[in-house]
């Protein structure tokens, strides 16, 4: 399983572009394979990589996630391209439908026909990615266009997708899915077997599954997890992920949290491993004084 760790927004604080890229920096020298970026209400995710890219040179770099509804697919496309491009192929773009209220209540979008609205949208956005021209007319998205981005090569997608129907679209027009509070359980009854599944009756590769948990080592692990149920409470209120947390059997987001000393931290690894997961998108938090750090080296001795 290959570690990687969010930065940005989302990973305790969010840093300026300075910090963003000396983030990067440290965690590629410590041998972490994958940079992941949220896109919230800071910094344009994809953008921000394109910059890290040209700062970095080894270290893959994720979106984790960006929201279809508020672009168009095209848009999307020249905006992955273009950071494809200024990373020199170290690029991954990670998408999502966000949930009803940013979508609906903050951005004044519809939040409607979801399934429909990512089956259309990958339809359009995967040809584009892959360097070939896009000829779809559908409910939604009616496109004849393509897109030619210098220096750039084909951009993986991976879909947030986290129920059987989304796991099944993911399954036939994308590389895999990036999960948030999504437990071992549920990864490995539920994520993994769905999407392998249908992988296979697709025809199409093995999906890479990407897993995003909060960890941190501590001494303290229920105090840890008290700080967890504070620090990550809004997602056990949002519709999908309180459905991911129900499958678990999780009271919220703190029982999926990975908490505690070397030892705990070891064998919660093992578990989502064991589940078929195959990257760790590691959201490391501040529990107690000097946790972060403490965290970030024992991670980056496992992803060595």
């Amino acid at each position: 399983m290959r570690i990687g760790m969010m930065i940005g927004e989302g990973s305790g604080s969010a840093p300026g572009l300075d910090g963003l890229v000396e983030r990067a920096r440290e965690i590629e020298a410590k041998g972490f394979h994958t940079a992941w970026m949220a896109n919230i209400f800071s910094f344009d995710a994809i953008g921000a990589l394109g910059i890290v890219g040209r700062e970095t040179k080894r270290i893959e770099l994720g979106t984790a996630v960006v929201p279809t509804y508020p672009r168009h697919p095209v848009v999307m496309a020249q905006q992955a391209l273009t950071t494809q491009a200024a990373s020199g192929g170290r690029f991954v773009l990670g998408i999502g439908l966000s949930h009803q209220f940013v979508i609906e209540h903050l951005l004044g979008l519809s939040y409607a026909r979801r399934a429909s609205h990512m089956r259309e949208y990958l339809e359009v956005l995967g040809p584009l990615l892959r360097g070939e021209p896009c000829d779809f007319k559908g409910e939604e998205y009616r496109v004849q266009v393509g897109v030619q981005v210098p220096g750039a090569v084909p951009v993986p997608v991976l879909v947030a997708a986290l129920g059987p129907r989304m796991l099944e679209l993911t399954a036939r027009l994308a590389a895999g899915t990036i999960t948030w509070m999504t437990g071992p359980r549920t990864l490995a009854e539920h994520t993994v077997p769905t999407l392998t599944r249908a992988a296979r009756a697709a025809g199409a590769p093995a999906p890479r599954v990407v897993a995003g948990l909060p960890i941190v080592l501590v001494r303290d692990a229920a105090a840890a997890r008290a700080k967890a149920a504070e620090t990550f409470a809004i997602y056990g209120q949002l519709p999908s992920y309180r459905a991911m947390l129900d499958r678990e059997g999780a009271a919220g987001p703190a029982d999926v949290a990975i908490a505690g000393d070397e030892r705990a931290l070891e064998e919660a690894l093992r578990r989502v491993e064991d589940a078929g997961v195959t990257d760790l998108c590691a959201a490391v938090f501040e529990a107690e004084p000097g946790a972060t750090a403490r965290t970030v080296d024992w991670l980056a001795s496992r992803a060595r």
